[in-house]
């Protein structure tokens, strides 16, 4: 799971306005297949790869690299090789007596209809929610009235049914979101995406009367960023055309776009440099106010900020470069300070909330930054949204979610006060309510299913909707433990399993490690992210599950993510090593049953430990990965993730990452675990080439190994329920077969 700044991430990508929307990554291989060994019906992949004459290589292959012709996504040679391993590997997992039982169940869960209608977008008196089922697996997007969502008896109409627009267009749509211009919301610009992938189609929607816009702005398939200016106004990042992408692949040219006119005919306000990561619009509602802005991303960790005026001119906003946007409230643009920053005779400690008078700046006066919320020690803040007169700021206290709302006073002061949600819990902010001051949150934990809440200006939660429980959590148990990592670091991590379980068992641990990402505990039903049930399954029948908050993500703010960027990565690889001997010192596991999982840029994380530590893990699942850091900053998304991992074609750089790089470090004679690798073809993110070419050196060496590539679904890998379920059923049956069962 990499986060991005604006459009370039891996698994969480976060906007500039603190709303997220979930992604990912995916995978492929070389030339032979798993073998059935029909005495161990174990899978055995092939480890020679097809026979060639002597001295030919493949094509697009090298000395170094043989299995460069993976990386080619949909050839021929390469897509037949991911057939054959998908085949091996269903054929194989599928004769699990509990297979399709698992596949059922997960199924059953992930399209019951009792699940949480999420407020995705609260736009003036209308909750909008995207809500897919088994009978709409692509999704309805749907609009209820606020009051009758708020008392829990929304009034649904069916906006846009993207399962019968897919099949009346002929298209595979995947639905990625839709923009309304405020303050009225009639205007829309929706996203749809052929088969998943990052690159969208944007047309114009009009909400009032259910249908799109004759004639209105429509951009074709390209990972574009464009944001409303005002009603026949758009700001337009996308793809123009030759020299207008950075190396990353996203726009670097931002263009004011009349209606009616041709987008040729667009002005450019903007040009950022091809080594840069993106150039992204964001426009922000502020009262009866519309502030527009450009985002000029040099690296993924830094950015420069300017206000668009209305005269058309761009204005430097004062925001130090690794600062990050998050919303404007009562004309103060509001920030996160990555880096303590030292203004007008005050410090402002990293991690804090500061604003800047916006009037200000458009009407070129100086203005310096007020403090408007500093997180303690154990503090992270992780959201930031706004309503009309409150900032609402999401964030975690030893991992546990808090909720404040903030409000700057006649006195100018910021005062703060915490909304009264369960203690001890995961807090997701789904969206905000302008005009009523109210935001709506969902509050669960690994064994409480979730509540979603609206909270009013008081702080007092008025319960929205709650779920049922999807299995008996008074059999099992959960806690929080720490482990010690290599240099002395306290590592949290929770343990889940049966009440007075006694001896050790196997165990599973999800990890991230990366991109300021936290991972939070979540209900059972959706652990690890991506697997479905998984998590409760492996529980269920007497395992232990651990999610581990290593270094990397943001549970502790930016210094918890700053301190293994780059030359010291290996950091997060020692965390995750801590938990694992922690489990065994303790006494909950032991050597040869210990499973890791990690996902997107936990692909990297499941892979260095794999090539580190094969004494130590018996079970890897490697989802969407990056393996190859050699290659990865040439492939689709990569160069925009420098910021975080180094730069492979930068010997200095080069000398770090090829200590740790997965790929790279696979090493003949050496017995490793059967990774499992489960990616997609329509990845435009993370470059399947990455699992594939892993497998294949794995493969290469005499190494087992299970794979399984969907053909879309894009970074997020499952491109509808029944993808996702039978995910989770295949990951069960391998974790039972290479790690068992309860002794």
């Amino acid at each position: 799971m990499l986060a991005a700044r604006s459009s370039p991430a891996l698994d969480l990508v976060a906007s500039p306005l603190g709303k997220r929307v979930t992604l990912f990554l995916s995978g492929d291989t070389f030339l032979h297949r798993f073998l059935l060994s029909a005495a161990a019906l174990i899978l055995t992949a092939a480890a020679a790869p097809a026979s060639r004459p002597a001295g030919t290589v493949p094509a697009s292959a090298s000395a170094d690299d043989p299995y460069l012709w993976l990386e080619e996504v949909e050839g021929p040679r390469a897509l037949a090789q991911v057939r054959d391993w998908n085949r091996a590997t269903e054929d194989l997992l599928t004769q699990d007596p509990k297979f399709a039982d698992y596949q059922s169940r997960a199924r059953a869960i992930l399209d019951d209809e009792q699940q949480i209608a999420t407020p995705d977008q609260v736009m003036g008196d209308l909750v909008l929610n995207l809500w897919r089922d088994a009978k709409n697996p692509r999704g309805l997007w749907r609009a209820s009235p606020l009051a009758a969502y708020r008392a829990g008896k929304p009034a649904w109409r069916t906006v846009i049914d993207v399962d019968a627009l897919g099949k009346a267009e002929g298209k595979s749509w995947v639905w990625h979101g839709a923009d309304c211009l405020a303050p009225d919301y009639r205007r829309c610009l929706v996203s749809l995406s052929p088969g998943g992938t990052d690159a969208d189609v944007v047309r114009e929607f009009d909400l009032e009367r259910g249908r799109f816009v004759d004639d209105g702005f429509v951009l074709p398939e390209a990972k574009s960023n464009v944001a409303w200016v005002d009603a026949d106004t758009l700001l337009v990042v996308t793809d123009y055309g030759p020299n207008s992408l950075t190396a990353s692949g996203y726009g670097r040219i931002a263009k004011l776009w009349k209606r009616g006119t041709p987008l040729a005919a667009a002005r450019t306000v903007f040009e950022g440099e091809t080594a840069d990561v993106s150039v992204s619009p964001v426009a922000v509602q502020d009262g009866t106010r519309r502030w527009t802005f450009v985002t000029r991303g040099k690296t993924f960790w830094t950015s420069e900020q300017s206000l668009l005026t209305a005269t058309g001119q761009l204005v430097r906003l004062p925001l130090p470069e690794d600062a990050e946007f998050q919303t404007v409230l009562g004309g103060r643009l509001i920030a996160k300070l990555q880096s303590p920053l030292d203004s007008a005779g005050k410090r402002f400690a990293e991690g804090s909330l500061i604003a800047y008078d916006l009037d200000a700046i458009d009407a070129g006066r100086s203005t310096t930054p007020e403090l408007v919320m500093a997180p303690s020690a154990r503090q992270a803040i992780e959201e930031v949204v706004s309503s009309d007169t409150i900032l609402w700021v999401k964030a975690l206290d030893d991992v546990s979610g808090k909720l404040f709302a903030v409000r700057r006073g006649a006195d100018e002061r910021w005062t703060t006060s915490a909304a009264a949600l369960p203690a001890n819990s995961s807090i997701r902010l789904q969206s905000t309510a302008g005009k009523s001051d109210m935001a709506f949150a969902i509050a669960e934990g690994m064994l409480t299913p979730p509540t979603l809440y609206a909270v009013g200006s008081s702080g007092a939660p008025t319960r929205v909707q709650s779920l049922p429980a999807k299995f008996d959590s008074a059999r099992f148990s959960v806690e929080q433990r720490f482990a010690t990592s290599k240099d002395g670091t306290r590592i949290p991590y929770f343990l889940v399993r049966r009440k007075g379980a006694a001896g050790a068992m196997p165990a599973l641990i999800h990890a991230y490690g990366g991109f300021r990402a936290a991972q939070t505990p979540g209900y059972l039903t959706g652990q690890p992210y991506r697997a479905g049930p998984l998590g409760m399954f492996w529980v269920e029948e007497g395992n232990a599950y651990v999610l581990a908050n290593i270094r990397g993500g943001g549970e502790y703010g930016p210094e918890w993510h700053r301190s293994v960027l780059r030359e010291n990565r290996q950091k997060s690889f020692d965390d995750l090593h801590a938990v694992a001997e922690d489990l065994i010192r303790t006494g909950v596991s032991t050597k040869g049953r210990i499973g890791i999982s990690g996902r997107s840029n936990g692909g990297v994380l499941v892979g260095a430990a794999l090539t580190q530590r094969p004494d130590l893990y018996s079970a890897v699942i490697s989802g969407s990965p990056l393996h190859d850091m050699k290659r990865y900053s040439h492939m689709l998304a990569g160069a925009s993730w420098v910021g975080e991992y180094g730069d492979p074609d930068v010997p200095a750089d080069w000398a770090f990452l090829s200590r740790y790089s997965p790929y790279q470090n696979v090493k003949p004679g050496v017995k490793y675990p059967a990774v499992f690798f489960y990616s997609s073809t329509k990845d435009d993110r993370v470059h399947p080439g990455h699992a594939r070419k892993m497998a294949a050196r794995l493969g290469e060496y005499g190494n087992r190994f299970y794979f399984h590539e969907y053909l879309e679904g894009g970074h997020s890998v499952g491109a509808d329920h029944a993808e996702d379920a039978k995910r989770a059923a295949l990951l069960m049956t391998y974790l039972k077969r290479e790690l068992g069962g309860p002794k």
